[in-house]
């Protein structure tokens, strides 16, 4: 009948509290230990420890750049502190031939594929040495060689790529496997709704992976999406939805190897939610303590993904307390070569800021640079300006 209402009976029924896009799956817990030693995926310990350097190199070059950044020396940095465990125990499940299209806090997985640590220190600098001269913001490495796509700035963008790459292999009959990072915010964009509805009608070998770590910018979760989880979203494309503890490396790396081998053998692609929390800003640019309660933050501080797998290590007697202190001093030592050998490079060449658009540069153009390549370039610290 004309203008008549038609009340809501009640929302779709929710999935029960044990689906795996409610629950959070867990196998190690916050002091190292496993109730079900079953669940443990099985690796030999050569494996578990290099999982562990990679998480501890995240955790060295945080440390060390984005002090730099505050002393002036480079322009910007993304850390990921505090997100270890969701960045290497995800990547750590890829194959070689696998794709990754990364979100802003994953370049230690690029480290972990091979991106050689002068290269990133480089791209960091945006010096001469650096492989994209320069032209792209800090935190934005890539690597063709690992498979690694530089990212873009633009949040959720590369959804649709990781979808295009997976969608690439099926048609040539390659068998990798596209990884596509993203935060909360970023299931909150159009290009998040594309990418999976696309992938899960067509079944596409893809994985999408959410690091949740409950603050897009300044804005909490709560605000931005009404769902009970991030990956109960999935339900809705017709795909899985798998909600893991993101600080737990063990689980993060059990639950992105099922959704690879599953995606491998023909069955589609899967959302993995990784519920984590970001300790630190969400880059040198911001000061969380103006829009959140960093009481909160000091209680994620106990649940260190690092602290946590380290435990475990030591109990299995994968690791020494001896070992472990060299692999630290190590580690520091290796960054700080990188950062010697990288910061007195000079800046790339004016002429490739159009030379590396322009097959042909234009007369226009040609004569703007011939009027600015003669004059003075001023250096504030280790940047070039």
């Amino acid at each position: 009948m004309s203008g008549e209402r038609h009340p809501i009976r009640g929302a779709l029924p929710e999935p029960g509290p044990d689906h795996p896009a409610i629950a959070l799956r867990t196998i190690l817990d916050d002091q190292g230990a496993v109730a079900d030693p079953a669940l443990v995926p099985s690796l030999a310990a050569d494996e578990w420890l290099r999982i562990y350097r990679g998480m501890l190199t995240i955790r060295t070059m945080d440390e060390r750049l984005f002090g730099m950044q505050r002393q002036g020396r480079i322009g910007f940095y993304g850390e990921a502190r505090g997100q270890e465990a969701a960045v290497i125990g995800s990547v750590a499940a890829l194959d070689e031939q696998d794709w990754v299209l990364p979100a802003l806090r994953e370049a230690g997985a690029a480290i972990y594929r091979g991106l050689p640590l002068r290269s990133y220190v480089a791209q960091i600098f945006g010096n001469a040495d650096d492989p994209g001269l320069g032209h792209q913001l800090p935190c934005h490495p890539g690597t063709r060689a690992s498979r690694y796509v530089t990212m873009s700035s633009c949040i959720a963008t590369q959804l649709p790529h990781a979808v295009g790459v997976a969608w690439a292999a099926r048609i040539s009959g390659d068998r990798a496997v596209a990884l596509g990072y993203m935060g909360d915010g970023a299931t909150s964009e159009a290009d998040f709704h594309v990418a999976l509805n696309f992938a899960g009608v067509h079944r596409l070998p893809v994985v999408f992976f959410c690091q949740n770590n409950q603050w897009a910018i300044s804005t909490p979760a709560n605000a931005q999406t009404a769902s009970k989880t991030i990956a109960v979203k999935a339900l809705a494309y017709g795909i899985p939805g798998v909600r893991v503890d993101g600080n737990d490396v063990l689980a993060v790396y059990a639950a992105t190897r099922e959704a690879v081998d599953r995606a491998r053998a023909g069955e589609g692609p899967t959302l993995i939610e990784a519920l984590t929390y970001r300790i630190g800003a969400h880059s040198s640019s911001d000061d969380p303590s103006r829009y959140r309660d960093e009481r909160v933050t000091e209680q994620w501080k106990e649940r260190d993904p690092i602290a946590r797998f380290r435990l475990w290590l030591l109990a299995r007697k994968h690791l020494t307390e001896e070992a472990d202190r060299d692999l630290r001093e190590t580690l520091d030592g290796e960054v700080r070569e990188a950062i010697a050998a990288e910061e007195p490079v000079g800046p790339p060449p004016l002429r490739t800021l159009v030379e590396q658009v322009y097959a042909e540069v234009p007369p226009a153009l040609a004569e703007q640079l011939a009027e600015i390549e003669p004059l003075p370039r001023q250096k504030l610290g280790g940047i070039h300006q």
